[in-house]
């Protein structure tokens, strides 16, 4: 029992002070989330505004949480003082996803033999969302902290012979995570992270540049340290309390499909459960819900009212002007988009099969997916889609409500 009260009060001290999570805690579920880098909010418009005014109120740098704190350990491998979790600072070579288990293995890096597979809540959790992509590495940022953290872009030097040729945005890394589902109708797929563009997408375990004959090949970023990424939820009629990340949730959703702007409003005035300070969750925050187990990718305790939405974040999306690359994307300013989860299927408009001429709507990214939308659609219609996949633009989501709440408190 003193065990568990000193974990408890280990937790609560970070949830109040943004101290670091000790590696060998023990007791409670242990998932505190690492703020998400921003620091500045902005307009619809990407207009950068005050953070404090009305603006700026609900964004996700208005409330930052866990700073991110690294500590590079001179010998390959980078400390995570929030989560407390250790990475490999590099990500390896490209190779296929039945490779990765057995690179974990023998990895021996920074003299430790318990390397794995990172799953896809420990990968996110790098991202920093002060980076920005254009379609040139000389205008952009990756979306990962590169003081501490190795990262270079697909021009096809740095990451082996297999990168070669590749476009700048190919570094995609494979998490452990699989897919509950399939892509394109017919593709066993593994979620992965991009820190060239600061999204989630599911990828195919075999080649869609070489027509599926042969294994895709992502990089992958070992990880080591206790579990992290599993929730403690307790429900209640109008609420859902995580007592691992201290956050409670709302459990239903209005029903209302929103601009961004209107979401971080509605989240604002919501009174609920006796509580007035909830808000919109920002992106990291709102991945904590998301559950890769199944399809719809959220716990059925959450009620949503429409199980294929998708859920805004507080967390604008820094994509730059559009480079070559991008040439068709109509957005062109910086902090126009912002981040979803897509609870459904993950949209694109696909030529199926390919060559065909043929398109149709396809789960082209697998639900759990993080991805971004134009925080006002306007009076625009994109009814093929846009990019080089053809992502559904919806422009109108969902919002679900998340608070700060003293979960440690209740349980000593």
């Amino acid at each position: 029992m003193m065990q568990l009260k000193r974990a408890v009060l280990v937790f609560s001290a970070i949830l109040t002070c943004g101290s670091a999570a000790p590696a060998n805690l023990s007791g409670p579920a242990w998932y505190p989330i690492v703020g998400t880098g921003q620091d500045a909010c902005y307009t619809a418009t990407g207009t950068r505004v005050d953070c404090a005014s009305a603006s700026g109120e609900g964004q996700d740098a208005a409330h930052r949480g866990h700073d991110p704190v690294y500590v590079a350990n001179g010998n390959g491998t980078v400390s995570d003082e929030v989560t407390g979790l250790m990475w490999s600072q590099a990500p390896s070579s490209p190779m296929t996803f039945a490779e990765t288990q057995a690179f974990a293995r023998s990895s021996r890096l920074g003299g430790y033999s318990d390397w794995r597979v990172p799953t896809i809540r420990e990968l996110y959790s790098l991202i920093d969302y002060r980076g920005s992509y254009s379609g040139d590495p000389a205008t952009s940022r990756p979306y990962l902290d590169t003081t501490v953290f190795r990262f270079r872009y697909g021009n096809g030097t740095g990451l082996g012979d297999a990168a070669r040729g590749r476009r700048p945005i190919d570094v995609q890394e494979w998490s452990a995570t699989r897919y509950v589902g399939l892509t394109m109708g017919r593709d066993e797929t593994v979620f992965g992270v991009n820190f060239a563009d600061g999204r989630i997408k599911g990828y195919p375990v075999m080649d869609p540049a070489n027509r599926m004959q042969s294994p895709n090949r992502l990089a992958v970023r070992l990880v080591r340290g206790r579990a992290y990424g599993i929730n403690a939820f307790i429900v209640g009629e109008q609420t859902i309390s995580d007592r691992a990340t201290g956050l409670m949730w709302q459990r239903r959703d209005d029903g209302r499909m929103r601009s961004w702007a209107e979401a971080l409003a509605y989240c604002n005035g919501l009174t609920l459960g006796g509580a007035k300070d909830w808000r919109l969750p920002n992106a990291k925050e709102l991945h904590s819900i998301v559950d890769y187990t199944r399809s719809p990718a959220i716990d059925p305790r959450f009620v949503l009212s429409d199980t294929a939405a998708y859920l805004w974040s507080s967390t604008t999306h820094l994509e730059a002007p559009p480079g070559p690359e991008v040439a068709d994307r109509p957005f062109t300013r910086r902090g126009e988009l912002a981040v979803y989860a897509a609870i459904g299927p993950a949209l694109g408009y696909m030529e199926l099969p390919p060559g065909s001429g043929q398109r149709r709507w396809v789960d082209a990214h697998g639900a759990g997916a993080m991805r971004s939308d134009p925080k006002d659609i306007g009076t625009a219609t994109f009814p093929n889609g846009f990019g080089p996949q053809h992502d559904d633009v919806r422009g109108r989501h969902l919002g679900l409500c998340v608070r700060d709440e003293d979960a440690p408190a209740k349980l000593l």
